[in-house]
C-alpha cells in the first residue's frame, strides 16, 4: 500500500486543527526529530478554522513543555489524505465518526489517539471548551509516546494497528 516502505505517514485529526491535532503533530515531530522515515501532519474535520495558525493558548502550553511549535495553518482532511497516510489518528469520537462517514475506513487506518496509550475509547477533550490546554497536552504526550514506542520497536515499518 505504501509507495515507500521505509516511510510511516501519520495524520492527526481534530475538529478545527488549531489545538489538539496540531499539538500532537508538534509533539510527535519533536519525539521523532532524528527519524527521517516518518511524515507527520494534522488536519481538521471542519472548515471553521481553515488557514488559521495554532491557537495561542495551545502554543503557550507547548512552549511551557519545551516542545517546539511547528509552522502551521489549519486545513481540512481530504480523500487524498486517506489514500496517502498510513494512520489517521482522531482526538475524539466525533472526529472518529466524521472520518468513518467520509471514508468508511476499508483499510482500518483510523484510530483514536488514546488507543495508542492503551486507553481505547478515551477521548482527548477539546481545550477550546475545557480551557485545560496543559492537561490536554499531557494526554497527547502520553499517547505520542505510545506511537513512538510502537513505531520504533517494530522490526519493520508495517501497519501495527
Amino acid at each position: 500500500r505504501r509507495q515507500d516502505k521505509t516511510v510511516i505517514r501519520i495524520l492527526f485529526i481534530c475538529h478545527g486543527n488549531i489545538c489538539r491535532s496540531t499539538a500532537a503533530e508538534c509533539v510527535l515531530k519533536h519525539m521523532t526529530s532524528d527519524m527521517p522515515d516518518i511524515l507527520i501532519d494534522s488536519a481538521a474535520t471542519t472548515n471553521e478554522e481553515i488557514g488559521n495558525p495554532i491557537y495561542p493558548p495551545m502554543k503557550k502550553a507547548l512552549n511551557r513543555a519545551g516542545i517546539p511549535v511547528c509552522p502551521h495553518r489549519a486545513r481540512k482532511v481530504t480523500r487524498k489524505d486517506y489514500d496517502f497516510y498510513d494512520y489517521l489518528i482522531c482526538m475524539d469520537r466525533e472526529n472518529l465518526e466524521d472520518l468513518n462517514w467520509m471514508f468508511s475506513d476499508p483499510e482500518q487506518k483510523i484510530s483514536m489517539l488514546m488507543d495508542w496509550a492503551g486507553k481505547p475509547g478515551i477521548e482527548v477533550p477539546d481545550p477550546w471548551y475545557t480551557r485545560d490546554f496543559d492537561g490536554c497536552l499531557e494526554q497527547i504526550v502520553i499517547a505520542c509516546r505510545g506511537i513512538y514506542d510502537t513505531i520504533t520497536s517494530s522490526p519493520q515499518t508495517g501497519k501495527t494497528r
